[in-house]
């Protein structure tokens, strides 16, 4: 199956990279290399792209989008995580700007089999990095009622969590929880009529959960975005395109943090826990899609990018 995506926030993501021709560039989310090819547009030979992926399909995808590069790109199955780890490898001390895109890929969701989709049947998968053993159903069979509820709650936001994990836990009862539709009948039953198509899908945000949960993603992001910081040299950017409030939520206060990192009481005359200032925020509200792009691409819909630009 060809890997399409749609790249979102395209020219305001590359504009906001800030590129040089001669930079280097790390893209911790190739996806179907949309963000990626751009930037290698814009350098010259003495330029590089790292590219990085959990995702084979998506390493397979960028390598045959990028092969026209091939002599300035380095692509690696990885989690953007371990970023710091290939940079060093690569013998690369700092670089000049890195892109995120946190949204899950069209291929992905299109891609029946791996149970991203709350629209069509299949096995709960959800991996990101298929590599990886847990799966969806681990969590949707093994976890404890307490622990659902939290997950539910807390990365979906949904309202109706307590009613969706027992629910959940109910079912079990009966049988494993094998599939995405088992699942979101679930849901659906634990869901006051009205409320079930009152904001969109009623699976939309339990779905959610579980792949952030099963990912990692939350804590991934809060774990590696300083670090992410700390390798950019100077004037270098990092430009992050989130789809939810929780993720926009970690880079913007993380984004502020390393602006303002002084720790000091405000009465203090002077700054005596000596943090210095690493950068600026370049985004103070966020780039949102313009209403073509959201006509063109829905998955845009929800798309917020901020820049960040290291002294």
């Amino acid at each position: 199956m060809e890997f399409k995506h749609i790249s979102v926030l395209l020219e305001e993501t590359i504009e906001g990279l800030n590129i040089k021709p001669e930079g280097i560039y790390v893209d911790g989310t190739l996806g179907g290399g949309g963000h990626a090819i751009e930037i290698c547009k814009r350098l010259d030979e003495n330029g590089k792209l790292i590219g990085l992926d959990q995702d084979e399909e998506a390493i397979k995808a960028s390598t045959i989008r990028l092969n026209e590069y091939k002599s300035i790109v380095s692509l690696n199955k990885s989690n953007f995580m371990y970023m710091a780890e290939v940079l060093n490898k690569e013998n690369i001390k700092g670089v000049d700007g890195i892109v995120l895109d946190l949204g899950v890929s069209s291929h992905q969701i299109d891609r029946i089999e791996r149970g991203f989709s709350y629209n069509s049947d299949a096995p709960l998968d959800m991996r990101m990095d298929r590599d990886q053993p847990k799966t969806a159903k681990d969590i949707v069979n093994d976890y404890d009622e307490e622990k659902l509820y939290r997950i539910i709650k807390d990365y979906g936001e949904e309202r109706f969590a307590k009613s969706i994990a027992r629910n959940i836990v109910k079912e079990r009862t009966n049988g494993v929880i094998e599939t995405t539709t088992e699942l979101v009948e679930i849901i659906k039953k634990s869901m006051p009529a009205k409320a079930r198509y009152a904001s969109g899908h009623p699976a939309k945000r339990t779905f959610q959960a579980i792949r952030i949960e099963l990912n990692k993603e939350l804590e991934v992001l809060k774990e590696t975005l300083n670090t992410m910081v700390d390798l950019l040299n100077e004037k270098g950017r990092i430009c992050i395109i989130t789809f939810h409030s929780l993720e926009d939520r970690i880079v913007k206060n993380i984004f502020r943090d390393n602006e303002h990192p002084c720790t000091c009481p405000r009465e203090f005359p002077i700054c005596v826990c000596n943090k210095k200032s690493k950068g600026k925020v370049i985004t103070r509200k966020p780039i949102l899609p313009s209403e073509d792009e959201m006509e063109f691409n829905t998955r845009a819909k929800s798309a917020k990018l901020r820049i960040f630009e290291r002294v």
